[in-house]
């Protein structure tokens, strides 16, 4: 069990038979009345995100999490599998468990976050950034650099991505995977 001031960011609580994360709180003493907890939480499986209120020294019943290296191996299905960086054992994940799926490719190491009482997998985080080679975009045309025109592009993963007009097929590009947009070219 944990008390309600004792939340902070990455927190993870069970809390009506669904397993959140607290993505931001704040602790709050207003003029009149208790002092409170503020949170904005995170549903571990739909991503639904939620603002909850909590009074000071209310018990919650708390999640120990645990993250491990996995790599990504290849597409079974609608199910991705993933290989343990120091036991070898392979894990089974689907699609919705997986953030920024869209730019997954082979051999990509990933966070895997598990619970740890019960060693269920709870979802499979990208890195931020990853660097994908574009494989189609129309050709840019010179001098097009001055202004913030972007055009589609696909990548090797097969995602669209949304790129500035002097991106050329064949190019690496370095994609931020939580929102899917074009950092820089990648060195």
């Amino acid at each position: 069990m944990i008390l309600s001031q004792d939340i902070k960011k990455g927190t993870c609580i069970r809390m009506d038979g669904k397993l959140y994360f607290c993505i931001d709180f704040l602790h709050v003493k207003p003029g009149k009345g208790n002092t409170i907890m503020r949170t904005t939480l995170k549903d571990v499986v739909s991503g639904n995100v939620l603002e909850r209120r909590f009074n000071i020294g209310e018990r919650l019943e708390d999640v120990r999490v645990e993250r491990r290296q996995y790599q990504f191996l290849y597409k079974e299905g609608e199910d991705f599998v993933f290989m343990d960086q120091e036991t070898y054992e392979q894990a089974t994940i689907a699609r919705d468990q997986i953030t920024g799926v869209d730019f997954l490719k082979d051999g990509l190491v990933v966070d895997v976050v598990f619970d740890a009482s019960t060693e269920t997998i709870l979802y499979a985080e990208l890195p931020i950034k990853v660097d994908l080679e574009v494989t189609y975009t129309e050709p840019g045309m010179a001098g097009n650099t001055a202004t913030n025109t972007l055009k589609p592009a696909t990548v090797e993963t097969g995602a669209q991505v949304r790129v500035p007009l002097f991106i050329n097929a064949g190019e690496k590009i370095r994609i931020d995977t939580r929102d899917g947009s074009y950092i820089e070219r990648a060195k």
